[in-house]
């Protein structure tokens, strides 16, 4: 079936309720997509599995985008093992009381997928009865994925690009907003100091010195033979010498000379 079949087929299984069909975006991998009224989520689920043509029989994930005043959207993306065809089903939830019927008896694999959404976005599954952490400590506060929770990472660095809600696009902005326990930029850390001083970091911990740039002794001229011949016999100055007094590469040992051991000694011994 084709993405406008796979719609159609839905909406018509669903009435008489107002379910609206259309067609994502991704060209080759475009999606059936219905929007469904949230008393009649877990009905459409339902029918969208149990339908013969449909066979939509495994889930693949649930998640949720945060719609700001317009509240959450809840999007399920199911998927036809037997007919190779998907659907992405959505409901939209009032923000001031998120809540919708959970899967988790059609698909159980839906139980992660919905404590997640619950976790990041403050959505409420109702009968799910599993609603505990998964990814944040119990003693968390706040959901991390919601447009308005501002992040720790914004305090320390501004952010690039776009603006936080509730600033314009023209600069300015609303007086930064820090979230609970996060000290301000100059009360945690070094900063920058700027080019020229002495230190590498200033602050109310004190910065870190800069260390001294280490001088390089001049190198001797060697003696030359003629025009860009340089003497092989000549004997490389002190602060040409290699590590421990070794030779550089090329150049001859000048030590003095390894004593042999004398054969007649060894005899007599």
């Amino acid at each position: 079936m084709t993405p406008e079949e796979v719609g159609r087929r839905v909406v018509a299984l669903l009435a008489p309720v107002e379910a609206t069909a259309s067609v994502s975006g991704g060209q080759g991998y475009a999606r059936a997509t219905v929007d469904v009224p949230p008393a009649s989520w877990a009905d459409a689920v339902r029918a969208a599995r149990d339908d013969a043509e449909l066979g939509l029989d495994f889930l693949d994930w649930l998640s949720a985008v945060d719609e700001l005043a317009d509240g959450f959207d809840v999007v399920l993306h199911l998927w036809s093992v037997a007919h190779r065809h998907g659907l992405l089903l959505r409901t939209r939830v009032p923000r001031d009381a998120p809540v919708v019927a959970s899967v988790v008896d059609l698909f159980p694999g839906a139980a992660w997928h919905e404590r997640e959404t619950h976790e990041m976005f403050g959505i409420d599954f109702a009968g799910h009865g599993e609603l505990r952490p998964l990814l944040l400590p119990p003693e968390f506060e706040g959901h991390p994925l919601r447009k308005e929770f501002v992040l720790a990472s914004r305090v320390a660095k501004p952010w690039p690009g776009a603006k936080e809600p509730g600033e314009s696009e023209a600069g300015g902005g609303r007086r930064p907003v820090r979230p609970p326990g996060v000290p301000a930029p100059g009360e945690w850390g070094t900063t920058p100091t700027p080019a020229g001083a002495a230190g590498a970091g200033e602050g109310p911990r004190g910065g870190t010195p800069a260390r001294p740039a280490r001088e390089r002794p001049a190198r001797a001229a060697r003696p030359s033979t003629g025009a860009g011949q340089v003497r092989s016999d000549a004997a490389p100055a002190a602060d040409e010498a290699g590590p421990l007094g070794r030779p550089l590469p090329g150049e001859l040992p000048t030590g003095p000379p390894r004593q042999q051991p004398d054969p007649d000694a060894a005899g007599e011994s």
